[in-house]
């Protein structure tokens, strides 16, 4: 690695000596170096930041991860308390400014949990986790193959929360053999006294520990066979019970070999790109010509945050998939691929007396970060839009347009760079079947059929198809028509810079053209133009915005395009194990709704098809959610830890609207 020495002040209250982490070429190697051969695998390095100065760090792995020059991809999770601690972090990354951006964009957001970072083609992957540790910590699925192998405490231990309970919560999520590796002030003596509650309960939780100091690497503690035996034990407890929290959902991960992705959308391209950075052979199944032909088609859809008064699970999901997808589309087109997109900003108005009540009341009801949400006047509403608002609203800075069907063509061309990637086009995929723990497809040519596989695992991510198959068909999803039209741009809307969301949406014109939309009919009949819906949608951008402008939308091209987006009851995409529900269904009718068949539900383990997982349900808003989750989902079927909290990982489940009830002894259906 090259000779980088990074020197950065602390994060915390400034120290009496103004101190700072000094790490160079020594240090970064010996991160690597020492690891247990055991531990170090030949697919990835995972290890864990703690402390107040952990930029030097992070500077100098990512300008090795910029250079090619580490041995393997690398995970790197990342504590820290409050947010604005990344936004020093990414002040003190010097040259690595797209990077920077990313870090400096997630810490001014002033969004607590989980967040990802995908750098250098996966070479470096960030996990933050911002929020008080020990809740962080629980926060985190242990149900992994590849856990942390090392973890680095960027500053003197005594000012850290290395408390008995938070080495417990570390020593979970570690290797049998990870240890703590301390990197102390340059201005500490290489003897300093460490306390020693502190090295007595690390032992007893089965880490070594070492201080890396000046090019020095000192060994201070270390466990003995009898604190191994119970830290061993203590471990696997502790990661059984925390399991069976969570019987409801189980986490699988996907067996050894290739993955078939059935889908041609953003769902699947992202999923595609994800185990590509993660170098996994998949295999992509679509029923049209090309890719983004199915509901991710649309010329232009609109990118934002669903915003919550309460700001729960729901909202806090969004808000990262909102950041995640940004930093997706930013960085495919700076490695040259063609995306149409606009980071405008999104204007949101009400069309009503209730829902303009309802926004007054989520602008009011949480302190937004500045680049998150902004409350604006009429005044302010219209600047920003460029035309006549008269109507006050909430307004998203980093929020704007992207063309779906490039976003998704540019993630597919990305994958096949990155790993073999096998693309099927014209294959309409009408049977699933396992064989012997191996996945075979069917697909339908007319009069005849073609069978492809075996398959390790398979992952449905195809939209409005998901529920074609028998293992699928019983998911409580269903399909709305959506039909965009298309607006020449003629008159005042010419001025148009924001994109507008009311009763519908506008968007600022690409090639001379608006999208306006969408409509929303349950379970189509059909997917012909409608001559109605293309009224609707002029209707509702008339009555959202009472002024002048709106007469120049022009509908009498009779423009427009239909699909069709898959929608859960509570708003939430599906990603995950598929449930099996005969299974459930069998059990079910075994039992009676009772105290006793919660209990069964709350301690077993929920049936799954196994090396069957789901990613779908992304409705309206897929542009937003869809990245995000296909990350997660990357993550799990590869055995790691999720880079997800567990609040977000029970929103996402498949099986939750089923769980839901039977863990609270309710009747099934």
């Amino acid at each position: 690695m090259p000779n980088y020495i990074v020197r950065v002040n602390s994060l915390a209250k400034e120290r009496e000596k103004k101190a700072q982490i000094s790490v160079n070429k020594s240090d970064i190697d010996a991160i690597f170096s020492d690891l247990s051969p055991n531990s170090l695998t030949p697919e990835a390095a995972t290890l864990a930041l703690l402390g107040q100065d952990m930029a030097p760090v992070i500077s100098a792995v990512a300008h090795s991860a910029s250079k090619k020059q580490l041995a393997q991809a690398t995970c790197i999770h990342v504590f820290i308390s409050r947010s604005k601690e990344l936004v020093h972090i990414a002040n003190a990354l010097g040259d690595l400014t797209e990077l920077a951006a990313q870090l400096d964009q997630i810490g001014n957001s002033k969004v607590d949990g989980c967040h990802s970072v995908i750098a250098y083609d996966g070479a470096l992957s960030l996990v933050i986790h911002i929020g008080e540790l020990t809740k962080q910590l629980k926060n985190i699925s242990s149900g992994s193959e590849y856990k942390i192998m090392r973890w680095l405490i960027c500053s003197q231990p005594s000012v850290e929360p290395l408390n008995r309970q938070n080495l417990w919560q570390m020593a979970r999520l570690s290797n049998s053999d990870a240890d703590l590796l301390l990197l102390t002030d340059v201005n500490e003596p290489v003897d300093f006294a460490l306390p020693t509650p502190l090295l007595t309960q690390a032992s007893q939780c089965g880490f070594r520990v070492y201080h890396r100091y000046n090019q020095a690497l000192k060994l201070i503690s270390s466990p003995d066979k009898t604190d191994i035996d119970l830290a061993k034990t203590e471990r696997s407890a502790l990661r059984q019970q925390h399991q069976q929290s969570f019987n409801y959902n189980p986490l699988h991960k996907a067996n050894p070999g290739e993955t078939a992705i059935i889908g041609g959308g953003v769902a699947s391209a992202c999923l595609a790109l994800s185990l590509a950075e993660r170098g996994h052979a998949v295999s992509l199944f679509c029923m049209d010509e090309a890719p983004g032909q199915q509901a991710s088609g649309n010329k232009q859809g609109a990118i934002y945050p669903l915003l919550t008064p309460e700001h729960g699970t729901l909202s806090h999901f969004f808000l990262q998939g909102y950041l995640f997808s940004r930093q997706r589309i930013n960085t495919l087109v700076k490695q040259g691929y063609q995306i149409s997109h606009d980071f405008c900003g999104v204007l949101q108005t009400g069309h009503d007396e209730r829902s303009t009540k309802r926004l007054h009341k989520i602008i009011s009801s949480q302190p937004w970060a500045n680049n998150i949400a902004q409350s604006v006047s009429a005044s302010e509403a219209s600047t920003l839009a460029g035309v006549d608002i008269g109507l006050s609203g909430i307004y998203y800075p980093l929020g704007g347009w992207v063309c779906p069907q490039e976003f998704t063509a540019a993630a597919i061309a990305k994958a096949a760079s990155l790993s073999q990637l096998e693309q099927h086009y014209k294959t309409n995929i009408t049977d699933l079947e396992q064989i012997d723990g191996q996945w075979f497809l069917t697909a339908d040519h007319g009069l005849q059929t073609q069978k492809f596989g075996p398959f390790a695992c398979v992952v449905l991510a195809n939209g409005r198809h998901l529920t074609d198959f028998s293992q699928t068909a019983q998911l409580p999803i269903s399909g709305f028509r959506g039909q965009v039209s298309h607006i020449p741009s003629r008159g005042e809307l010419t001025h148009l810079k924001t994109v507008l969301c009311s009763h519908g949406y506008l968007t600022p014109q690409q090639d001379g053209l608006h999208c306006t939309g969408a409509s929303y009919i349950k379970d189509p009949i059909n997917l012909d133009y409608s001559a109605t819906e293309q009224f609707e949608n002029l209707n509702k951008i008339r009555t959202s915005y009472q002024t002048d402008w709106p007469r120049d939308v022009d509908i009498t091209g009779h423009s427009a395009r239909v699909g069709v987006r898959m929608v859960t009851r509570d708003h939430a995409p599906m990603m995950g194990c598929a449930p099996d529900f005969d299974a459930i269904t069998k059990i079910y009718q075994s039992q009676q709704p009772s105290k006793e068949s919660a209990n069964y539900w709350q301690t077993t383990k929920a049936p799954v098809h196994d090396g069957l997982f789901v990613l779908g349900g992304l409705g309206s808003r897929g542009l937003t959610s869809g990245p995000l989750a296909a990350e997660i989902l990357a993550a799990q079927m590869c055995g790691e830890l999720i880079p997800s909290t567990m609040d977000v990982l029970s929103l996402l489940n498949p099986n939750r609207m089923w769980m839901r009830k039977l863990i609270k002894g309710k009747a099934l259906l």
